[in-house]
């Protein structure tokens, strides 16, 4: 069944279409649901949550435009339901320094830039996430966050700092381990 069809079929609450259309994004939609959850279990129950939302509101989705993209923005919103009016995000100090913070290492392998952006402070992951790995702007971060551009634009900054700490003593030990 094509994809048009089976966004038809679902319209029309058809539990087939559902999970045949569940099975087709479910890898993608858990790994972005990774990306906002504290752990792994929270992943899983935020994809659920996520797909049960999704078939709920697929008729919203009119077919202009991508799906895809559409059902991520359904995965993103369900997730950071859960931040609504938490304000653990603050802007400490309204100066953000204009360099971009940078590391000039290319063989730092994937699944370990994941697991130091898993362990970044949630209000930083969760910024960093949407403006680094989902293309979102300040603008729309600081709308879907409920906060000003200024706090999206601290915690990114953070956020970098804190990964880019990590990745130079990755390198730094890696380069005394292989001195010896």
């Amino acid at each position: 069944m094509i994809l048009d069809q089976l966004i038809e079929e679902c319209k029309k609450h058809n539990p087939k279409a559902q999970e045949q259309l569940y099975h087709l994004f479910s890898k993608k939609f858990f790994g972005l649901c990774l990306k906002y959850s504290s752990n792994y279990a929270d992943a899983q129950d935020n994809l659920q949550d996520g797909f049960i939302l999704l078939f709920k509101k697929i008729e919203q989705f009119s077919g202009k435009g991508s799906f895809e993209g559409w059902a991520k923005r359904v995965m993103i919103n369900n997730a950071l339901q859960k931040f609504k009016g938490v304000r653990f995000m603050e802007v400490l100090s309204d100066e953000i320094p204009d360099e971009i913070v940078t590391i000039e290492e290319d063989n730092v392998p994937l699944d370990y830039l994941m697991k130091i952006i898993q362990e970044l402070p949630e209000q930083y992951r969760i910024v960093f996430n949407l403006y680094v790995l989902d293309g979102y702007s300040h603008k729309e971060i600081s709308e879907m966050l409920h906060l000003s551009t200024g706090t999206t634009k601290s915690n990114l900054h953070r956020a970098r700092l804190i990964l880019k700490e990590k990745l130079e003593h990755r390198i730094e030990t890696n380069i005394a381990s292989s001195a010896e």
